[in-house]
């Protein structure tokens, strides 16, 4: 029946969503290493972030998410991340 993937490609785009969703994850988890480490100080004093932790951690996200598109442009991926 046409537009009914075979067995191989329904095992081929599986395996491309779980490098994907790899990939995602492992993207996540240096942001989140990143930016904590720049933005939150090793000394707790507070239970919540503080206004300057809050606003560095929001720019670095932002650069962060910023650099990761460029690359992927530069690199001739055109898929919105």
């Amino acid at each position: 029946m046409a537009g009914v993937p075979s067995d191989l490609e329904r095992e081929q785009i599986f395996s491309m969503a779980e490098k994907e969703m790899e990939y995602r994850v492992e993207m996540f988890n240096k942001l989140t290493h990143t930016c904590f480490k720049k933005c939150v100080e090793n000394k707790y004093k507070d239970s919540e972030l503080n206004m300057g932790e809050n606003s560095c951690i929001d720019r670095c996200v932002s650069k962060y998410w910023q650099v990761t598109n460029l690359v992927g442009t530069l690199l001739g991926n055109t898929r919105p991340m």
